[in-house]
């Protein structure tokens, strides 16, 4: 006799439509929690227009001794790992404004970049801001600390970017730090590993396993550049029982919707505001401004500060962007339930 049970498993990998689960401890005896199941989404995500569930997701499932399993309800998510989506289009020609969600359910973000060619504070500031903004720990970590003279200075460097973040330099060739990490290395605790084609997540994920898991390949000397390794994004849990989130290289990521994270990244930055002489001070040319005293002064660097206003720049964006297409949306719901309309959007 055919037999269904609805249990809760964790999404850890997904291609395309399908998707691989790990059931949860502690579920019916009939499944085996070490043993992953192929499911797929059941019609109600494709007719109700339902975000599908991503790596790190917890999904209630219906199995099938049969056939594939069917994803019924996405549980609430802890934390988030979004990007905007653009479609394809640069910025001046952005239509359609959307957030992809990229993985859930983290609680530390391995910030992973490399002490050669690939070091750069702009980005760390960039990633460190999201992982700010989703409450999980940002953790920086400075690979291939063998290939770089002056790491304590690097170190420090980037402890300056932000002291929300924990900074911990490593080499996975010779083991130098990686004895640092192991407090985040706990059973149960989920890590995302972020960062730029190359630096060396797929080799950190194997050191810590101590066993090969990931693919890895290797760089070009020539601009420290590689190809990406990861193809798609999936989670695996290691020895120790700390599940950990290999995602596809990212050279660069977006920034929508986070003026928090980024206050918190530059709260250096925030701090000098109200040391200004005037509430309304844009911070170009009044008299008695804190931040362009700091400027010339050297306390704020040149670089630091168009970082900011960057990020901000982006932020202002992104949010502009998503009023416009509310806005749209809207108008167009009224338009089609004036007409009568049996339309899709009208009638959510």
């Amino acid at each position: 006799m055919k037999t269904n049970n609805t249990i809760t498993a964790r999404v850890s990998c997904v291609q395309k439509n399908q998707f691989m689960l790990l059931p949860c401890e502690g579920e019916s005896k009939s499944v085996n929690a070490d043993k992953e199941l192929l499911g797929k989404l059941k019609g109600k995500f494709y007719n109700l227009g339902l975000e599908p569930p991503v790596v790190g997701d917890y999904v209630k499932v219906i199995t099938n001794e049969y056939g594939d399993a069917l994803i019924d309800e996405v549980l609430p998510r802890e934390t988030v790992f979004k990007r905007p989506n653009r479609s394809g289009h640069s910025e001046g020609f952005v239509k359609n404004l959307l957030e992809e969600t990229i993985v859930a359910n983290f609680d530390y973000v391995f910030i992973v970049t490399s002490l050669n060619q690939n070091y750069n504070e702009n980005r760390i500031a960039r990633f460190v801001s999201i992982t700010l903004n989703t409450g999980a720990k940002p953790v920086v970590i400075l690979s291939k600390a063998d290939l770089c003279d002056d790491v304590e200075l690097k170190v420090e460097i980037t402890k300056a970017i932000c002291d929300k973040a924990d900074v911990i330099a490593i080499s996975s060739l010779t083991g130098y730090g990686i004895e640092q990490l192991t407090p985040y290395l706990q059973k149960d605790k989920t890590i995302a590993l972020v960062g730029s084609s190359g630096v060396g997540k797929s080799t950190l994920l194997n050191t810590l396993n101590g066993g090969d898991l990931m693919k890895v390949n290797h760089i070009r000397d020539s601009d420290g550049k590689g190809r990406h390794t990861t193809t798609y994004r999936q989670l695996v849990k290691l020895e120790c029982g700390v599940w950990i989130m290999d995602t596809p290289g990212l050279r660069e990521i977006g920034v929508l919707d986070m003026e928090e994270g980024i206050d918190e990244t530059f709260s250096d930055v925030v701090s000098l505001f109200d040391k200004c002489k005037f509430n309304d001070c844009s911070h170009t040319n009044e008299p008695g401004c804190a931040v362009l005293a700091a400027l010339e002064d050297g306390t704020l660097s040149e670089e630091r500060w168009n970082t900011y206003l960057q990020l901000h720049h982006e932020n202002e964006w992104g949010k502009a962007k998503m009023m416009q297409i509310a806005k749209f949306t809207r108008e167009y719901q009224k338009m089609c339930k004036a007409a009568g309309s049996r339309c899709c959007i009208a009638n959510r």
